[in-house]
């Protein structure tokens, strides 16, 4: 079972229920960060890492003896990554979203694959868990890729618990990351909180979402902060409130110790065990369901 972690911003303490969940996870599991523009799912769970590798996209690289400079790859580009003015050919590698069109187009074949850093794939483990996440590099706004490089490397990877659940700490928001991230889940926690900004990008989040066809339930964070308007907004599409984590200092506290807020208490230990629990039947009753 593949379990997104999301949130229709940022702030909202979705890292802290990855981390969280998989501290107390009572199955094989590993815990994935695919927030690769900014990680920090590393800070709370602090793994062991035992390798690394670069992530590597496909560029073009043109050989001018070759072309002909008919402009047929230019022509297909709509980010502009390759342009051809008269007899130059000139190529912007941070424009290119590595899909290939301009070598399948060009009728020389002067177009060949090149590649550039991305950013950088890691692994290792945390406890008993698996552990697995990418970092962008610094400039780099490419994220997608990445994404789904860490999601290759997930099935790939050797040393992982075999059978293993997975719990993937998503990128914040509603755009193209986000949704690289969570299409390949198998139900969607969406993490959000009790203000005006907590219920209008969680509304953005469950349109984004919906249309997936994946089962969703929320986690709301900070609960007894702000008003009711996302218990409203829930019970108005039927999104299932999976848990509540209360406003306490205590809580803020830890987490700003950076300490796994399933190992600060017994009453938290409960609380996500009753959630992974929670997770594990919605997830099993929409597979019901759908194959009914």
């Amino acid at each position: 079972m593949k379990v997104a972690i999301a949130s229709g911003k940022g702030g909202t303490g979705k890292t802290m229920v990855t981390a969280s969940l998989t501290a107390i996870w009572d199955a094989p599991v590993i815990a994935v960060d695919l927030d690769v523009e900014e990680p920090n799912l590393h800070l709370f769970l602090k793994p062991e890492i035992a390798g690394r590798r670069d992530a590597l996209m496909a560029v073009p690289q043109v050989d001018e003896s070759q072309c002909n400079y008919c402009r047929a790859c230019a022509n297909l580009c709509a980010y502009k990554a390759i342009s051809v003015f008269n007899t130059v050919v000139l190529v912007f590698p941070e424009m290119c979203h590595g899909c290939g069109g301009c070598m399948a187009v060009c009728p020389t074949r002067a177009i060949t694959a090149g590649s550039r850093v991305l950013g950088e794939v890691s692994w290792g483990r945390t406890g008993s868990a698996g552990f697995l996440m990418g970092r962008l590099r610094i400039g780099e706004a490419m994220s997608p890729p990445l994404i789904r490089q860490v999601q290759a490397a997930l099935m790939q990877a050797e040393g992982f618990p075999a059978g293993a659940d997975v719990l993937m700490d998503a990128p914040p928001g509603v755009s193209c990351p986000a949704v690289s991230a969570v299409i390949d889940s198998d139900i969607i926690v969406l993490v959000t909180e009790p203000t005006p900004f907590g219920v209008f990008d969680l509304r953005l989040a469950y349109q984004a979402f919906q249309p997936l066809g994946k089962p969703m339930g929320v986690v709301v964070n900070r609960a007894g902060l702000g008003d009711a308007d996302v218990y409203r907004f829930c019970g108005e599409v039927g999104l299932p409130i999976f848990a509540e984590i209360p406003y306490q200092r205590a809580i803020a506290e830890a987490y700003a110790a950076g300490q796994v807020l399933s190992g600060s208490s017994e009453t938290m230990a409960d609380l996500f065990r009753q959630l992974a629990n929670t997770i594990r039947q919605a997830a099993g009753t929409f597979q019901e369901v759908r194959h009914a």
